[in-house]
């Protein structure tokens, strides 16, 4: 439903000038100078900006700009708040209770009553990092002015962030549609002062006890803005942007970890070509096939068995089609990246106030874009770390590894080298395979029936995490696997950008001998991976990697 409110123009026009909060952007930017910032403005935030603000801690400054456009929407707010007709979000209830009319004395209470009866989450604490990024990104939909929301609450909500003030958020609570509510709901309350939060520290404490540390004055929600405060797909979409973040250095990882596979199995580096590449030109499969070539260029093990003698006719699939499947990863990342960029670029609210100063009752909270996206990363997760375990198994066996002893242990029999890690890259992998069970095509009607058709994107966004996490342990057991494989290849010596890895990687963990404690190793290599060392170590030979 639209509501013609031009009528109202003149008291936006004439709106009073708010004085600065003491929470404003300036006297925020003031506190923490010595501290990264990113400035958030009508035009949205990058997913640049979020990681920076989720795992950096960098500060939040306002733009002017957003501040003005903000008292502009919310004169028009306070315009009609005294009016008699149903204004969903002003004047009726939420949901199911659209209809019924509140009445202008009972409108403030309205808003607060709805953020705590929404802050109804349960389950095992959210990460840090993923609230973090889900309050900069409602802040970011706040400040493009479309939402009615006053400046005051939205320097209030950045100076939460900058204070490192994190809202304790419960893993259950969202369906993914009418934004995600249960979880936007906790951070709105701790900017209430109400509910339980972390300070920079990680102490839990009462939001009120935190607030007052920090010299934040709480907010006490006016017309319009508890709504505004819940209604978007800010979870769903930080933890995109995380994924997204992680996922295009993983897949370099994946690129290194079959080059050494490659060279550790005796495999040729023919089937990497360009031109044969050309011949099927899929962008992501000629990146991957580039990092490949340049990966294992000048390789003296490459280099040893071929010609006339090689009787290596072609590689397995899973060496012989890295190119293919971490391509095709590479090209679904990169449409994902372009919906998360979309929806970073978005004012997500209902009502929403439209650049012709209606508000209009509408259905962009709906998760179905992200949702979509963050179950098909979740597939492409779950095949390139299956290709992964492939390459490991194959390492292991000597009937297939070119002359390795069986589970490259010292002394086998009496040793059994990384049997047990292929188990464990087994395991995972058969758990990412649940993961890929796409949760956007699962729908539970809520509120009574108003809201019959939900996303699931929050719970979309949640198994891709954990399934970017079982990834990343799964190449690490590749690295870890290809490095001791290509130790006992000696006197032969991996090529420079795959030696410079496990001379990285060497730094941690031992290289072959008799059976010792594993779990150590993998854990090690797998902090390496998630770092980024391995490509930062291959990148200093290569240069940048696609």
């Amino acid at each position: 439903m639209f509501h013609d409110l031009s009528n109202a123009l003149p008291a936006v026009a004439n709106a009073p000038q708010l004085s600065p909060s003491p929470h404003s952007a300036q006297s925020v930017r003031t506190e923490f100078r010595h501290r990264p910032a990113i400035t958030v403005g009508i035009d949205g935030v990058s997913i640049r900006d979020v990681v920076a603000v989720a795992r950096e801690d960098a500060m939040v400054t306002i733009s002017e700009e957003s501040l003005e456009a903000m008292r502009s929407s919310r004169a028009l707010v306070d315009a009609v708040a005294g009016l008699e007709q149903p204004l969903y979000g002003i004047s009726t209830g939420f949901g199911a209770l659209a209809t019924t009319y509140i009445e202008s004395d009972q409108r403030a209470k309205l808003q607060q009553a709805l953020v705590r009866s929404h802050a109804a989450g349960a389950g095992p604490e959210v990460e840090p990092e993923v609230v973090r990024a889900l309050m900069l990104l409602r802040l970011s939909t706040l400040l493009t002015g479309r939402t009615g929301v006053r400046p005051r609450t939205a320097e209030t909500y950045a100076a939460v962030l900058n204070a490192g003030i994190t809202p304790i958020v419960g893993e259950y609570g969202s369906l993914g549609c009418s934004g995600d509510l249960a979880p936007l709901s906790h951070c709105a309350l701790a900017v209430m002062g109400e509910g339980t939060v972390r300070d920079r520290s990680g102490r839990k404490m009462p939001a009120a006890q935190a607030l007052r540390n920090a010299g934040i004055t709480p907010v006490s929600l006016a017309e319009k803005e508890g709504l505004s405060l819940i209604n978007g797909t800010d979870g769903m979409l930080g933890m995109l942007c995380l994924a997204l973040h992680d996922l295009r250095m993983l897949l370099s990882t994946a690129d290194i970890s079959a080059a050494m596979s490659v060279e550790a199995l005796l495999g040729t580096e023919a089937a990497f070509a360009a031109d044969i590449s050309a011949l099927r030109p899929q962008l992501g499969q000629a990146a991957s096939s580039e990092n490949l070539r340049r990966l294992l260029d000048h390789s003296p093990i490459v280099a040893s068995h071929k010609g006339p003698d090689c009787t290596r006719v072609q590689d397995a699939y899973s060496l012989r089609c890295a190119p293919q499947v971490h391509g095709a990863a590479r090209d679904t990342v990169d449409h994902a990246a372009r919906v998360a960029e979309r929806e970073l670029a978005s004012a997500i609210d209902n009502p929403i106030i439209t650049l012709d100063w209606r508000f209009a009752s509408n259905g962009n909270f709906h998760g179905a874009p992200v949702a979509y996206v963050l179950d098909f990363l979740a597939i492409v997760v779950a095949d390139v770390a299956s290709m992964s375990e492939r390459r490991v198994d194959r390492m292991l066996d000597p009937m297939r590894s070119q002359g390795l002893p069986a589970f490259l242990a010292h002394e086998v029999g009496v040793d059994s080298g990384l049997m047990i890690a292929q188990y464990t890259a087994a395991g995972i992998v058969s758990n990412l395979k649940r993961l890929a069970v796409p949760a956007s095509v699962d729908s539970i009607p809520s509120s009574a029936m108003q809201e019959d058709h939900v996303s699931m994107g929050w719970h979309a966004a949640r198994k891709l995490a954990t399934a970017v996490d079982g990834l990343t342990q799964v190449l690490a057991i590749e690295v870890m696997t290809a490095c001791r494989a290509l130790a006992l290849r000696a006197p032969l010596v991996p090529g420079p950008a795959t030696g410079a890895v496990c001379d990285r990687i060497g730094r941690d963990v031992a290289g072959p001998g008799p059976d010792r404690f594993l779990a150590p190793e993998i854990e090690a290599v797998t902090f390496a991976v998630r770092r980024g060392d391995v490509v930062r170590a291959a990148e200093c030979v290569t240069g940048s990697l696609h």
